[in-house]
Protein backbone atom coordinates (compact mmCIF):
# COMPACT_ATOMS: atom_id res chain seq x y z
CA UNK A 1 0.00 0.00 0.00
CA UNK A 2 1.47 3.38 -1.25
CA UNK A 3 0.80 6.59 0.67
CA UNK A 4 0.99 10.25 0.08
CA UNK A 5 2.48 12.99 2.32
CA UNK A 6 -0.45 13.60 4.32
CA UNK A 7 -0.94 14.97 8.20
CA UNK A 8 -2.55 11.58 8.76
CA UNK A 9 -2.73 7.80 7.36
CA UNK A 10 -4.91 6.43 9.92
CA UNK A 11 -7.52 6.91 12.36
CA UNK A 12 -8.07 4.50 15.23
CA UNK A 13 -11.58 4.88 16.98
CA UNK A 14 -12.18 3.66 19.95
CA UNK A 15 -16.17 3.57 20.66
CA UNK A 16 -17.48 4.03 24.08
CA UNK A 17 -19.87 6.48 26.09
CA UNK A 18 -18.23 9.79 27.91
CA UNK A 19 -18.80 10.75 31.22
CA UNK A 20 -17.48 9.08 34.91
CA UNK A 21 -20.57 6.72 35.20
CA UNK A 22 -19.71 5.03 32.41
CA UNK A 23 -16.08 3.99 32.77
CA UNK A 24 -15.47 0.23 33.21
CA UNK A 25 -18.52 -0.49 31.73
CA UNK A 26 -19.00 -3.36 28.48
CA UNK A 27 -19.75 -0.40 25.66
CA UNK A 28 -17.00 1.45 27.38
CA UNK A 29 -14.23 -1.23 25.50
CA UNK A 30 -13.27 0.70 22.53
CA UNK A 31 -12.28 3.39 25.16
CA UNK A 32 -10.20 1.30 27.81
CA UNK A 33 -8.22 0.08 24.36
CA UNK A 34 -7.09 3.21 22.82
CA UNK A 35 -6.38 3.89 26.28
CA UNK A 36 -4.15 1.26 26.41
CA UNK A 37 -2.49 1.72 22.78
CA UNK A 38 -2.15 5.47 23.73
CA UNK A 39 0.41 4.55 26.85
CA UNK A 40 2.32 2.01 24.80
CA UNK A 41 2.55 4.88 22.37
CA UNK A 42 3.58 6.99 25.54
CA UNK A 43 1.02 10.09 24.25
CA UNK A 44 -1.89 11.10 26.01
CA UNK A 45 -5.90 10.88 24.32
CA UNK A 46 -6.98 14.05 25.54
CA UNK A 47 -7.24 17.14 22.55
CA UNK A 48 -10.59 17.99 21.82
CA UNK A 49 -11.56 18.02 18.22
CA UNK A 50 -13.69 16.60 15.70
CA UNK A 51 -16.23 16.11 18.64
CA UNK A 52 -13.33 13.60 20.06
CA UNK A 53 -11.01 13.21 22.34
CA UNK A 54 -8.04 12.76 20.03
CA UNK A 55 -3.81 12.56 19.55
CA UNK A 56 -2.38 12.98 16.41
CA UNK A 57 0.82 10.75 16.79
CA UNK A 58 3.54 8.27 14.79
CA UNK A 59 2.85 4.52 14.87
CA UNK A 60 4.32 1.60 12.77
CA UNK A 61 5.98 4.60 10.45
CA UNK A 62 2.62 5.68 10.42
CA UNK A 63 0.91 9.07 10.91
CA UNK A 64 -2.21 8.12 13.05
CA UNK A 65 -5.35 9.92 14.41
CA UNK A 66 -6.29 8.18 18.22
CA UNK A 67 -9.93 8.88 18.62
CA UNK A 68 -12.51 8.50 21.56
CA UNK A 69 -16.10 10.30 20.23
CA UNK A 70 -17.50 12.24 22.99
CA UNK A 71 -20.57 12.04 21.18
CA UNK A 72 -22.08 9.29 23.20
CA UNK A 73 -22.48 5.52 21.54
CA UNK A 74 -25.06 6.21 19.18
CA UNK A 75 -24.05 9.33 17.32
CA UNK A 76 -20.08 7.97 17.36
CA UNK A 77 -20.25 8.44 13.14
CA UNK A 78 -20.34 11.90 13.21
CA UNK A 79 -17.04 12.65 14.88
CA UNK A 80 -15.26 9.67 12.94
CA UNK A 81 -16.91 11.43 9.88
CA UNK A 82 -15.39 14.76 10.88
CA UNK A 83 -12.02 13.55 11.36
CA UNK A 84 -12.26 11.32 8.34
CA UNK A 85 -13.26 14.15 5.97
CA UNK A 86 -11.02 16.55 7.32
CA UNK A 87 -7.65 14.33 7.11
CA UNK A 88 -8.92 12.74 3.86
CA UNK A 89 -8.91 9.26 5.25
CA UNK A 90 -10.75 7.05 2.85
CA UNK A 91 -12.89 4.52 5.02
CA UNK A 92 -10.61 1.26 4.57
CA UNK A 93 -8.13 2.93 6.52
CA UNK A 94 -10.34 3.54 9.26
CA UNK A 95 -9.89 1.03 12.52
CA UNK A 96 -13.04 1.24 14.63
CA UNK A 97 -12.11 -0.60 18.11
CA UNK A 98 -15.54 -1.87 19.64
CA UNK A 99 -17.34 -4.29 22.28
CA UNK A 100 -19.16 -7.25 20.61
CA UNK A 101 -21.62 -9.46 22.72
CA UNK A 102 -21.43 -12.33 20.18
CA UNK A 103 -18.18 -12.88 21.56
CA UNK A 104 -16.82 -14.51 24.46
CA UNK A 105 -15.17 -11.72 27.16
CA UNK A 106 -11.54 -12.83 26.28
CA UNK A 107 -11.63 -13.02 22.53
CA UNK A 108 -11.05 -10.73 19.81
CA UNK A 109 -11.63 -10.58 16.38
CA UNK A 110 -10.66 -8.56 13.11
CA UNK A 111 -12.73 -7.84 10.27
CA UNK A 112 -12.60 -5.93 7.15
CA UNK A 113 -16.02 -4.94 7.06
CA UNK A 114 -19.57 -6.07 7.77
CA UNK A 115 -23.01 -5.21 9.29
CA UNK A 116 -23.78 -3.13 12.25
CA UNK A 117 -24.77 -6.38 14.14
CA UNK A 118 -27.02 -4.72 16.47
CA UNK A 119 -23.96 -2.31 17.35
CA UNK A 120 -25.75 1.34 17.69
CA UNK A 121 -22.33 2.86 17.56
CA UNK A 122 -21.17 0.81 14.23
CA UNK A 123 -24.66 1.54 13.08
CA UNK A 124 -24.06 5.03 13.12
CA UNK A 125 -20.41 5.02 11.67
CA UNK A 126 -22.07 3.07 8.82
CA UNK A 127 -24.33 5.57 8.55
CA UNK A 128 -21.98 8.90 8.39
CA UNK A 129 -19.54 7.16 6.28
CA UNK A 130 -21.97 5.57 3.92
CA UNK A 131 -20.01 2.11 3.79
CA UNK A 132 -19.88 -0.64 5.58
CA UNK A 133 -15.98 -0.96 4.67
CA UNK A 134 -14.03 -0.07 7.22
CA UNK A 135 -11.57 -2.12 9.81
CA UNK A 136 -12.70 -3.45 12.98
CA UNK A 137 -11.44 -5.14 15.86
CA UNK A 138 -13.91 -6.76 18.25
CA UNK A 139 -13.52 -7.03 21.31
CA UNK A 140 -15.64 -10.05 22.81
CA UNK A 141 -17.82 -8.82 26.18
CA UNK A 142 -20.28 -11.70 26.68
CA UNK A 143 -23.95 -12.55 25.82
CA UNK A 144 -26.28 -11.24 27.78
CA UNK A 145 -27.07 -13.97 30.59
CA UNK A 146 -31.02 -14.67 29.66
CA UNK A 147 -32.81 -13.34 26.73
CA UNK A 148 -35.27 -11.42 28.60
CA UNK A 149 -32.40 -9.29 29.99
CA UNK A 150 -32.22 -5.39 28.54
CA UNK A 151 -29.70 -5.36 26.30
CA UNK A 152 -28.78 -1.92 27.30
CA UNK A 153 -28.44 -2.74 30.74
CA UNK A 154 -26.38 -5.56 29.84
CA UNK A 155 -24.05 -3.45 27.91
CA UNK A 156 -23.72 -0.89 30.51
CA UNK A 157 -23.00 -2.99 33.03
CA UNK A 158 -19.80 -3.96 34.82
CA UNK A 159 -17.69 -6.55 34.37
CA UNK A 160 -17.32 -9.58 37.30
CA UNK A 161 -13.72 -10.35 39.03
CA UNK A 162 -13.76 -13.30 36.92
CA UNK A 163 -14.00 -11.46 33.61
CA UNK A 164 -11.78 -8.80 33.99
CA UNK A 165 -8.96 -11.90 34.24
CA UNK A 166 -9.49 -12.41 30.93
CA UNK A 167 -10.49 -8.93 29.85
CA UNK A 168 -7.35 -7.43 30.35
CA UNK A 169 -5.31 -9.71 28.08
CA UNK A 170 -7.94 -8.97 25.26
CA UNK A 171 -7.66 -5.46 25.09
CA UNK A 172 -4.07 -5.31 24.86
CA UNK A 173 -4.01 -7.91 22.27
CA UNK A 174 -6.67 -5.69 20.53
CA UNK A 175 -4.34 -2.81 20.82
CA UNK A 176 -1.57 -4.74 18.94
CA UNK A 177 -4.03 -6.15 16.50
CA UNK A 178 -5.22 -2.37 15.90
CA UNK A 179 -1.12 -1.24 15.58
CA UNK A 180 -0.52 -4.34 13.24
CA UNK A 181 -3.64 -3.40 10.22
CA UNK A 182 -1.24 0.09 10.04
CA UNK A 183 1.74 -2.51 7.98
CA UNK A 184 0.27 -5.76 7.66
CA UNK A 185 -2.42 -7.31 5.51
CA UNK A 186 -5.86 -7.94 6.56
CA UNK A 187 -5.40 -11.80 6.20
CA UNK A 188 -2.55 -12.20 8.25
CA UNK A 189 -3.87 -10.23 11.31
CA UNK A 190 -6.56 -12.25 11.04
CA UNK A 191 -4.81 -15.03 11.22
CA UNK A 192 -2.93 -14.16 14.06
CA UNK A 193 -5.54 -12.16 16.33
CA UNK A 194 -8.77 -14.15 15.32
CA UNK A 195 -10.38 -17.49 17.11
CA UNK A 196 -7.92 -17.29 19.79
CA UNK A 197 -8.35 -16.17 23.52
CA UNK A 198 -4.44 -16.20 24.08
Amino acid sequence: MLFAKSACDFLIVGLGNPGRQYEGSRHNTGFRVLERLAAGLDVKIDRAKFSALTRLTAAEGRKVLLMEPQTFMNLSGQAVREAADYYKVPPARIIVVHDDIDLPVGRIRVRASGSAGGHNGIKSVIGCLGTQDFLRVKVGVGAKPTPEYDLADWVLSRFSAQEKKLLEPAEARAAEAALALLTEELERVESRFNGSAT
